[in-house]
């Protein structure tokens, strides 16, 4: 019988607080083609990634926990400051691991014109390499072209300006004209 000691105990602690990856899948690359999704939107609606293939970019900005202030800070920036997102050929959307009724419940608490997409089996977190040790994703923003390709993944979210840094990283990637 192995005995863990107390700086194994520190480390497995420390390692599951910072959230580290628990997925045993390949994280997606660049250059890679986008995992299929199938999500509920805080709209009622199912969203698949397949629905825009050929017509339009997707952006799917993953974030932990529903009513928390980082996410808050990151959901309300796309409704205030989302303006050059409405005018571009891109479906984008919020997406965590938190049931649909509880995503509804946060899009309505904060206004939001936009879906955010549910994820409570953590399938889609899973295929997308963003499930954190603690159960919940991480706050990664996918960039995916018209033909399905990851574009970019942005690990770096400045929360307050999650919209303003989305629209010129699709204007830099040039793949929501």
């Amino acid at each position: 019988m192995r005995t863990i000691t107390r700086s194994g105990l520190m480390i497995l602690s420390l390692t599951l607080a910072l959230g580290t990856r628990t997925s045993t899948a390949a994280e997606p690359k660049v250059g890679d083609k986008a995992p299929e999704f199938s999500m509920q939107g805080s709209d009622g609606k199912t969203y698949k990634l397949s629905d825009f293939k050929g017509r339009k970019a997707v952006v799917v900005a993953w974030y932990p926990k529903a009513f928390t202030g980082g996410c808050t800070a990151e959901c309300k920036s796309f409704r205030e400051k989302g303006a050059d997102l409405k005018s571009m050929n891109v479906a984008y959307f919020t997406a965590s691991v938190d049931d649909a009724k509880k995503n509804a419940d946060f899009a309505k608490s904060l206004d939001l014109d936009y879906p955010i997409l549910s994820d409570p089996d953590k399938s889609v977190a899973k295929a997308y390499g963003v499930l954190g040790g603690a159960g919940f994703s991480q706050r990664w923003t996918f960039y995916i072209d018209k033909d399905g390709v990851i574009r970019e993944i942005d690990k770096k979210i400045k929360t307050t300006q999650a919209a303003p840094d989305v629209a010129a990283k699709l204007k830099e990637l040039k793949i929501a004209e």
